[in-house]
Formats: structure tokens, sequence, C-alpha cells
């Protein structure tokens, strides 16, 4: 009962003090009464990263792909939003790709490195290999919605690239410094 009387009474003296803070009084017709009064907030650096799909499925070669030592697949749209400047990193998640047989007889390449895999954020453009260190993708200032797509270029050899299923996983790192 003690403690409840002594918590009844600082409330009561809290709310004295501030409807003493934010007064106002009128007379007469029509009567108004307006209070100025204001608000503070504090915003942190907020961002986004939003994909248009997970994973992408890389193409397959072919001949003619081999031959080439290439082919190229176009990747996810990747969206950054935020109320700060920001930049956008990637890199593979291992060294090496993850490959399962599927051909009786035949092993899968263990050892494919993940810089057999190159990105670049513009059609046609140079591509940089992965690697398992952040590479800079693209950086900009405060967005509602700024879009690149990437591009994948998957590299292949004749005497190294067995069948197989092969997968490699891909870091990307948004930050705001």
């Amino acid at each position: 009962m003690r403690a409840l009387h002594v918590f009844g009474s600082v409330g009561l003296i809290a709310a004295v003090a501030l409807s003493a803070n934010a007064q106002c009084t009128a007379s007469g017709a029509p009567a108004n009464c307006g209070q100025a009064g204001s608000v503070s907030m504090t915003a942190g650096r907020v961002v986004r990263l939003q994909m248009s799909a997970g994973s992408t499925s890389l193409t397959a070669p072919t001949t003619s792909d081999f031959d080439a030592g290439f082919n190229s697949t176009t990747g996810p749209t990747l969206t950054v939003s935020a109320n700060a400047a920001w930049t956008l990193q990637i890199r593979a998640a291992s060294p090496l790709w993850t490959a399962t047989n599927t051909a009786t007889g035949v092993a899968a390449r263990v050892d494919k490195p993940a810089a057999d895999l190159k990105w670049t954020t513009t059609s046609g453009g140079v591509f940089t290999a992965l690697s398992n260190s952040d590479a800079s993708l693209v950086g900009g200032s405060a967005t509602a919605g700024n879009a690149t797509t990437l591009y994948f270029q998957t590299l292949y050899d004749w005497s190294v690239d067995t069948p197989g299923n092969y997968s490699l996983s891909i870091v990307l790192t948004l930050t705001s410094p």
C-alpha cells in the first residue's frame, strides 16, 4: 500500500509539471486556444538491397562456348535504397565451386576456381574475375531506388571442365559508411 502511494504522488507531480508548461487560456466567444509545441527524432542510416532473383542459373556451355573459352548470362537486377551514401560489394563465399558428379566414371572438377566466374554491371562491359575478397560493385548517394543489373561470364576449358553440376555462392554486401 505504501509503495502504491509513492507512485501516485510521483505521477501527480509529473502531471502538474506538464500541464503548467503547456497552458492555454481563452475567454469570450468564440473561445479558441492554441499552444505551440515541438517534437524531435533521430534518423539513423537506413539501407535496403532488393534482388530480382535469389539465384541465377548460368547458361549451360555448348561446344562453341568451350571453343571461345566462355559464355555469358544475365544475372539479377539489384536495387539499392538508402538515405545516405552507400557501397555495394561482391565476393565469392569460397575460393572454389562446389562440384557434384553427374556422369558415371567421370569426376566433376573439384578445383574449379571462383575466378572462373566473372562479373560486370554493363552489358558487354569489361568483366572482373570473382574472388573471395570484396570488390566494389557499385556505389551512390541517397536514393529511393538505384537499380543495377549484374552480368556474368563463365570460363570453360576443354581439358579440365568435366561434366558435373557446379555451384558457387556469392556474397553481396551493402554498406553505408
